[in-house]
């Protein structure tokens, strides 16, 4: 049994990292496109960037509605909490954007050795200084998670969202301002309901023999209060986004007939699976005699999240179905 949840978190990882490493040849057959040299590993390489920013933005979140549950106070007025993995995720996301600047400093080619990459090259152009940005951001952030205020980390983790979602559209884009706008609401709404979750679920091990059933309920109820406002937030921002990728008139045919559609439309089918849990989980913990029952189901929303995330990664690598 001890072997049990390690072994079955491995396998998950495994499956999770061939979604991008294998994603795109699959998405782009037959569709008559051509994918960047190295598209498999950038898009893994964007896949633990972003499930490195989703792990300490929810410990943060829900480590804060933590502290609002009755009967948890400790002796410094704040409730036990799992140990922080934190550290962990910023040395993760440091390599992992790492990585993607040696992308970026070899002209978005993966380098076949050192010498190809040009590091100085980096402060010539807008990519690179993002992505020196993000290495930078993710190496003060671990610096604060192993600090006596891990809460500082929040300043970081933030510029590199903010990274993102200038990279993602670039200023020859039309209105660069409001995808970037877009992509910052999404892309934090979904660190904070993935990351947030997954550290619920921590939380709730930890609190079931401290301070009984009540308290972990009352978090998890809590935390499902704001997901409901996330999901809201993260389905407008996203359908909003792809109509500007992709006009009403063009969506139904992109969505079968291009990488990026097809790929597209599988984060919406996950999406929609974790929506579906949630609403399980959230019934459960209204109705059932116990309410921890909701756990089930949200381990589920979790790994279908993870899923999502991984999705995500992938498209980041596809060429766009329109050129701007």
């Amino acid at each position: 049994m001890t072997l049990t949840r390690p072994v079955a978190f491995l396998v998950l990882v495994a499956l999770a990292a061939l979604i991008p490493l294998l994603g795109p040849s699959s998405a782009l057959h037959g569709t008559g496109e051509a994918a960047a040299p190295g598209a498999g590993g950038t898009a893994l390489l964007r896949t633990v960037l972003f499930a490195a920013l989703c792990v300490p933005i929810g410990e943060l979140f829900v480590n804060r509605l933590a502290r609002s549950v009755p009967g948890t106070e400790e002796a410094d007025d704040h409730p036990v909490v799992p140990r922080s993995w934190s550290p962990f995720a910023a040395a993760a996301g440091f390599v992992a954007a790492l990585g993607l600047a040696s992308v970026v400093a070899t002209g978005n080619l993966a380098p076949d050795g050192l010498s190809d990459i040009d590091v100085g090259g980096l402060y010539a152009s807008r990519d690179g200084k993002l992505a020196l940005l993000e290495v930078n951001a993710f190496l003060v952030a671990g610096l604060c998670a192993v600090s006596r205020r891990p809460a500082t980390q929040v300043w970081p983790l933030a510029a590199v969202v903010v990274a993102e979602a200038l990279r993602a559209h670039p200023t020859t884009e039309q209105t660069p301002l409001t995808g970037s706008g877009l992509t910052l609401v999404h892309l934090t709404c979904a660190a904070l309901w993935t990351g947030g979750l997954l550290h619920a679920l921590r939380t709730l091990r930890l609190w079931h023999d401290r301070y009984g059933t009540a308290a972990g309920a009352a978090l998890l109820g809590l935390y499902a209060r704001v997901a409901a406002v996330l999901l809201a937030a993260i389905t407008a921002t996203g359908v909003w986004s792809s109509l500007r990728r992709m006009p009403p008139e063009t969506i139904l045919e992109q969505l079968t007939a291009t990488a990026y559609g097809r790929t597209l439309l599988a984060k919406v089918l996950l999406v929609a699976a974790v929506a579906a849990l949630a609403l399980w989980a959230r019934r459960r913990l209204r109705r059932a005699a116990d309410p921890l029952t909701a756990c089930a189901p949200a381990r589920a929303e979790v790994v279908a999240l993870g899923l999502a995330v991984a999705v995500s990664g992938l498209l980041t690598a596809l060429p766009l179905p329109i050129r701007w």
